[in-house]
């Protein structure tokens, strides 16, 4: 039933961005820094980094906003993909890859319509440490070199903003259309993510099935989730890449701003090279894998309906 794919795939989202949201981060702030203002050289040095300046909690800046918005997220990419394939299927028959890979077009173009803001917001929420950083090291070096000049300037202080915040100034200024900056980029991200996802996850799904009519134990959902999680997730860094930089508001010292999509790959690729468009790929695998394997085990197991199974009989 729909509800009980709702449920499923909001429990699945909760679980998974719970287990993985440090290296969420850890990619944002990898994607975002430009060549000659590199504050972190690894993940694991900007997690480091982050824990020392902000705390254990800092690599949860943002943390809010996603396991606010990542329930109807994850339940209308999983329940969309399910419709479109249910939808496209002739007479109960198996799915051609042309058609399954069209359910997850249907699927990644559904989820934009929460995926954008919830994106835009966390970004914002989750670089901001990374630009205070800058900020305080510029300011430290400016100290330096005119240390013999009395009153020289203090560090600047960061001032935490809020999501509800950055969206009350968003919709002030620039109405709702202000949360869905980088819509084109994220549509650019998704649905390929996607159509390469989903059809990828149902082949390898099936070859642990002993008897089609019989689901694949949880561990043949779990890698299958995270293989086709980790392979798409890197086929469309570069996209991610575009859309992590379009969708920041606040830039640090000396870094380049993009009027749109052309201008930023324009500039990414000019001034950094082609790598830059990896930059956090090796991030995102390990954020995409666990997510999408501990999203298919949920949403296969079946929680919902358990639960909704559960609620007749214990009111009678």
């Amino acid at each position: 039933s729909l509800p009980a794919k709702l449920i499923n795939g909001g429990i699945a989202g909760l679980i998974g961005v719970t287990c993985v949201f440090p290296i969420d981060l850890a990619k944002t702030r990898l994607q975002n820094q430009q060549n000659g203002q590199r504050m972190y050289t690894s993940m694991s040095d900007c997690l480091i980094k982050t824990i020392r300046s902000e705390g254990y909690f800092g690599m949860y800046r943002g943390a809010a906003v996603n396991l606010t918005l990542v329930t109807p997220e994850k339940a209308i990419k999983l329940a969309a993909n399910d419709f479109f394939r249910h939808h496209l299927s002739k007479d109960g028959k198996k799915l051609t890859l042309l058609r399954e890979m069209l359910a997850g077009c249907g699927a990644g173009t559904c989820q934009v319509i929460v995926t954008t803001p919830m994106e835009m917001l966390k970004i914002q929420l989750q670089d901001a440490g990374r630009i205070a950083a800058q900020k305080k090291l510029m300011a430290a070096q400016a100290q330096l070199s005119s240390s013999s000049v009395v009153g020289s300037a203090e560090p600047a202080v960061e001032r935490r903003t809020t999501a509800t915040q950055i969206t009350r100034e968003l919709l002030r200024s620039k109405g709702i259309a202000g949360l869905y900056k980088g819509l084109g980029a994220t549509l650019l991200r998704d649905v390929p993510f996607s159509i390469v996802y989903f059809p990828l996850f149902a082949n390898l799904n099936k070859l642990g099935q002993k008897d089609p009519n019989v689901k694949a134990p949880f561990y043949v959902s779990f890698l299958s989730g995270c293989v086709a999680g980790s392979t798409a997730a890197v086929a469309v860094n570069p996209c991610d890449v575009i859309k992590t930089r379009l969708q920041s508001l606040q830039r640090g010292v000396n870094e380049d701003t993009y009027s749109g999509i052309l201008d930023c790959t324009k500039k990414i690729w000019q001034k950094e090279g082609p790598m830059a468009f990896l930059k956090g790929a090796y991030c995102r695998a390990l954020v995409i894998a666990p997510l999408f394997g501990i999203a298919q085990v949920v949403y296969f197991i079946g929680i919902a309906e358990f639960l909704l199974d559960m609620l007749p009989k214990h009111r009678a």
